[in-house]
């Protein structure tokens, strides 16, 4: 068996760009691991190229342009984008036990757990974020207008207790790559990054820094 429960989980950042198949075959022989008990739990960031993938809910008429490689991701909720500039972390965990805030066997409590890393790690970085009631990810909204944006979106499978996917925060990517898809299925909404909001550090580097401190304040 592997360490103790009081082991934390392996923080891995992997160089360049990670082809979205190697990363879920990655995630699914490291979570059928962590179910074994043979390898620690992990915390994966990573990027990717261009590439839309779809969630169990996906709509194939929000996929309105195919520009990119198009992948069924199997993990909860509808279209997502990912590409370079955009830091996606890959979050998996034993949920059948305690992970600091987060609760046993409570997958409300582990994606409340999710959304509040994603609201503390852009405070870090000077960005107020928020949930919304009926919708998915961590949402900007611009003091003048009123205007609201998507700056963290969330997708999570877990299977047999054990997570895996996770969260994909908008560092600097371009987002007119967003275009050729409805992102999880709202049209009325737009999406952001921490570059175009001005954060003082929109850099991927920065960005990790701030998710590992606020990692810490949630999930220990």
């Amino acid at each position: 068996m592997i360490e103790s429960e009081t082991t934390p989980p392996e923080w891995v950042v992997a160089p360049g760009l990670t082809p979205y198949p190697a990363a879920l075959a990655e995630m699914a022989a490291r979570a059928a691991a962590i179910r074994a008990g043979t390898a620690r739990e992990r915390v994966w960031l990573v990027e990717h190229p261009p590439t839309y993938t779809a969630g169990t809910s996906a709509r194939r008429a929000d996929l309105l342009d195919p520009r990119f490689p198009v992948f069924d991701a199997g993990r909860g909720g509808q279209w997502t984008y990912h590409g370079p500039g955009q830091r996606v972390a890959y979050v998996m965990l034993d949920l059948t036990r305690r992970h600091g805030m987060v609760p046993p066997r409570d997958l409300r409590g582990f994606v409340w757990g999710l959304e509040e890393w994603l609201i503390r790690a852009v405070a870090r970085l000077g960005v107020t974020a928020e949930r919304r009631a009926g919708r998915v990810g961590i949402w900007v909204v611009d003091a003048a207008t009123g205007a609201e944006a998507k700056i963290g979106a969330i997708g999570v499978r877990v299977t047999r207790w054990v997570s895996w996917h996770g969260v994909a925060l908008n560092v600097a990517p371009d987002l007119a790559h967003f275009a050729g898809i409805v992102p999880c299925g709202i049209a009325e909404h737009g999406v952001t990054s921490l570059a175009v909001l001005g954060a003082a550090a929109a850099r991927t580097d920065a960005a990790d820094a701030a998710l590992r401190a606020a990692w810490q304040e949630i999930f220990c």
